[in-house]
């Protein structure tokens, strides 16, 4: 599998964890068979009982359906600001770099403000 063909795979795994619940139950189970199983079309198709081509539309209307909602809510891109920001903080207090560490979470407490007051 092509590198770009598996980064796709696990940007729609993860925009799926926060948005899925949004989803078709027949959408999340496709979504789960391609992603998580790493299932090819034809697998899929004979495991849900549906043709290749319904599979192939089903993961293109879910995969449209996630990058709507994290284009209007943006929780992933958020989660991953945060996820970097307390990596860089622990980091800090690794090296006893106190001063670096309560930056680094002052700007995320603020960026969490920031994006709760935007809601």
């Amino acid at each position: 599998m092509a590198k770009e063909e598996l980064q796709k795979k696990v940007d729609l795994a993860f925009l799926s964890a926060f948005y899925g619940g949004l989803l078709t139950d027949k959408q999340r189970q496709v979504l789960s068979l391609h992603c998580e199983e790493d299932l090819s079309l034809g697998e899929i198709a004979e495991e849900v009982g549906i043709s290749r081509q319904a599979v192939h539309e089903t993961i293109t209307r879910a995969a449209s359906r996630l990058n709507e909602m994290e284009a209007s809510l943006g929780m992933a891109a958020r989660f991953r600001r945060m996820e970097s920001g307390l990596e860089e903080a622990l980091s800090a207090l690794k090296q006893q770099d106190y001063h670096r560490a309560e930056d680094l979470l002052t700007g995320l407490l603020a960026l969490d403000q920031e994006d709760t007051d935007g809601l």
